[in-house]
């Protein structure tokens, strides 16, 4: 497509690594961006991620338009968004949760322009400035109810997809945020809470500087994270968050009872079965039904 238009709304690390790879994989696009935060545009056009702040006025005339807004907003403004675009526009998000997303649109005229995403590629930054050329090399795509999309607009993003180098898998919306609440929310809990206590517990912050190992810097990384971002996320998810919070209190718990009762043989056996999370993520097995 020549000269293809393209508005993304929410220029933080998500739409302005996108901005950045769609610079490389497409020149001749032209990006315009919108944003609540009036100096993230500015940030945007001052680092070339977008070439224009006009995004809301192109809405109309866009070819794409990728939603990197928190996902309260995006549940709210979805609907308005696809309102005001052309046809044979494709709308695409980036949201956390993805069940509220397609209910929220499930009866809207325009279902078929839009496709339900979540690329698997945040760091714990934010802000433009955040914005990495490459960020989705090899990171999955899960995408969902992929039938309620036209197909010549599928096969757009697909193509798009390929050339980010990004992995696809699809999943039903309900499906996707239990297994998300699983694996990426609780790791962010975790570490939220585990930055909260050591804060709490050492209160000297020079000796937290000086005692942080790379374990710890690791561990706490995510709790860097915006809460803007991730208190709509828990909120959407609230049930699977509730259920996996509960089975990893139970461990927490169980593990403390061990370490009470001076059961070493079980604290070493529960840390050598865990052990087989390395070979789990050297290569996740894509061929499971979700």
């Amino acid at each position: 497509m020549e000269n293809m238009e393209v508005v993304i709304i929410g220029i933080g690390l998500i739409g302005g690594s996108f901005a950045r790879d769609l610079r490389r994989i497409d020149p001749r696009a032209r990006i315009s961006g919108m944003d609540v935060n009036a100096g993230h545009l500015a940030q945007a056009k001052s680092l070339g991620l977008v070439d224009s702040t006009d995004g809301a006025a192109r809405l109309g005339e866009a070819d794409l338009v990728l939603v990197c807004t928190p996902v309260d907003v995006l549940v709210q403004e979805l609907p308005s968004i696809l309102d005001r675009v052309k046809d044979d526009a494709l709308v695409i998000d980036a949201g956390s949760t993805k069940a509220l997303v397609c209910k929220a649109v499930a009866a809207h005229p325009k279902r078929r322009n839009f496709l339900a995403c979540h690329p698997i590629a945040g760091t714990e930054f934010s802000g433009p400035e955040a914005a990495l050329e490459g960020l989705y090399e090899g990171k999955t795509n899960i995408i969902c109810e992929v039938e309620q999309t036209a197909f010549k607009l599928q096969e757009r993003a697909l193509d798009l997809f390929r050339d980010l180098g990004m992995r696809i898998r699809y999943m039903n919306p309900e499906a996707h945020d239990r297994h998300v609440a699983y694996v990426s929310h609780l790791s962010h809990i975790s570490s939220f809470m585990l930055g909260k206590t050591v804060i709490e517990k050492e209160k000297d912050e020079r000796d937290i500087f000086d005692m942080a190992g790379s374990g710890f810097e690791s561990t706490v990384r995510l709790a860097k994270s915006s809460p803007a971002m991730w208190t709509p996320i828990f909120r959407q998810n609230k049930a699977h968050v509730l259920e996996i919070l509960k089975a990893y209190i139970a461990n927490l718990e169980d593990f403390r009872e061990k370490l009470s009762q001076d059961d070493y043989k079980g604290i070493y056996d529960e840390m050598d079965y865990t052990n087989k999370i390395r070979e789990i993520l050297k290569g996740i097995p894509m061929n499971r039904k979700a």
